[in-house]
């Protein structure tokens, strides 16, 4: 089924990023969107309606094709926007290093989504992504009516693992010749089948391909390590109780990158907060069982409704 064609504002340009695959995933839905000094790839599906705007974001070292089997399924109701977060895939690198911290990113994609003239949309985040939602939200960079956490990252590297986790990505992400080595290591399919396996989930060969190719690309790998560098996700957990917009939680209970106990402190802090248990699946639950999550996403979607007409 062909996707449907996103519709953006009057006065975006529909330009493509120069150097996209003519092959990656939904390429007739890319967009090139330059915000301020921020140049943006950003996969739009369907067209304003009545249901909010969805904007789904990826975790750390993904990109857009991470929702390619979710995004023009969930277009049919409305729009549906999927960007590269900052530094990924090929959305350009923040000029400014603040840019790839929590708060900043968040800044960013706030900025992007005003330019989109999004109001009031669902925020959809898997790992990463979910942080950067809630980091959005609370910050006051989007009035979300929603924010979906999948396999969110909410906490830091656990127990003594982050003291030597945190220095290290710093130091790799000052050797100008680490990504270059990583991206040359991806060249061959072995690393990156070990580096899916140990996410918990499984990958047809048509996903392994696409993180391949993507890790080969330097410059998403040195954004990726400046991005672990540089964030510290213990004020997200400490203002998480302020956070205003609904919050429900997906979570893998195969999970090996963020395990469940993760999602369970965000709850703690948020008790209110919706869950549901995504049996025998793992991190990227998204790509290996899309009509699993999707079946959850338009469940929440469709429950949604009501409370916005009665608002």
């Amino acid at each position: 089924m062909r996707p449907p064609q996103g519709v953006l504002p009057a006065g975006v340009p529909a330009a493509l990023p120069v150097d996209l695959p003519s092959d990656w995933p939904h390429r007739g839905a890319s967009r090139r969107i330059d915000v301020g000094a921020q140049r943006w790839h950003v996969q739009v599906f369907g067209a304003p309606g009545p249901r909010p705007d969805v904007v789904l974001l990826h975790g750390a070292g993904a990109s857009a094709h991470s929702w390619r089997d979710i995004a023009p399924a969930l277009a049919e109701a409305g729009r549906v926007i999927v960007p590269d977060l900052p530094g990924h895939g090929w959305t350009g690198r923040p000029i400014a290093a603040q840019g790839l911290s929590l708060p900043g990113m968040a800044a960013l994609t706030g900025d992007l989504l005003r330019a989109l003239d999004v109001h009031r949309p669902v925020l959809v985040g898997h790992s990463a992504g979910a942080a950067v939602a809630a980091r959005m939200a609370l910050d006051g960079r989007a009035e979300a009516a929603l924010v979906i956490g999948l396999n969110g990252a909410w906490l830091p590297p656990a127990g003594q693992g982050r003291w030597f986790y945190e220095p290290l990505a710093r130091v790799l992400a000052l050797n100008p010749l680490v990504p270059h080595m990583v991206a040359w290591s991806a060249r061959r399919r072995a690393p990156v089948e070990r580096l899916v396996a140990s996410t918990g989930s499984r990958l047809d060969g048509h996903g392994i391909e696409l993180y391949a190719r993507l890790v080969q690309r330097s410059g998403h790998v040195a954004a990726v390590m400046a991005m672990m560098a540089a964030w510290d996700l213990r004020p997200l957990l400490r203002d998480l109780p302020r956070l205003r917009a609904p919050l429900h939680l997906l979570v893998a209970d195969g999970d090996l990158t963020v395990p469940p106990q993760a999602s369970a402190a965000a709850r703690r802090c948020l008790p209110q907060a919706g869950w549901q248990t995504l049996r025998g699946l793992g991190h990227l639950a998204h790509e290996e069982a899309p009509g699993v999550v999707l079946e959850s996403l338009r469940a929440l979607l469709g429950d949604l409704a009501p409370r916005l007409d009665s608002a």
